[in-house]
C-alpha cells in the first residue's frame, strides 16, 4: 500500500497549529494519517497511506506544503515492494 512519511518544520511555535489544520485537511481525503510532533531537525512527522500513491503525491504538493508557517517539508515515499522482505 503506498506510504509517505513527510517531515516539517515550522515557524517557532507554530506546530500545534500546523497539526491541527494538517488533520482539517485530511479529514475530508480518503487517506489514513499519523501526525506527531517531534524533537529534532524536524518538528513534525506525518504518515500518509492510500491505495493511491498518486493522491498522496497531490494531497502532499497542494495541501500540506502550502500550509502557512511550515517554512520546508521532506518526502519519503516508501518502496512498495520491500515492504514484505
Amino acid at each position: 500500500m503506498p506510504t509517505a512519511y513527510v517531515l516539517l518544520n515550522s515557524d517557532l511555535g507554530s506546530d500545534e497549529s500546523i497539526i491541527s489544520e494538517v488533520k482539517q485537511i485530511l479529514a475530508d481525503e480518503s487517506v489514513t494519517y499519523e501526525v506527531q510532533g517531534v524533537y529534532g531537525v524536524y518538528d513534525i512527522v506525518l504518515k500518509l497511506t492510500s491505495d493511491d500513491a498518486e493522491k498522496l503525491r497531490a494531497i502532499i504538493t497542494n495541501k500540506i506544503r502550502k500550509i502557512g508557517k511550515v517554512q520546508s517539508t521532506l518526502t519519503m515515499m516508501v518502496i512498495e515492494e520491500q515492504e514484505n522482505l
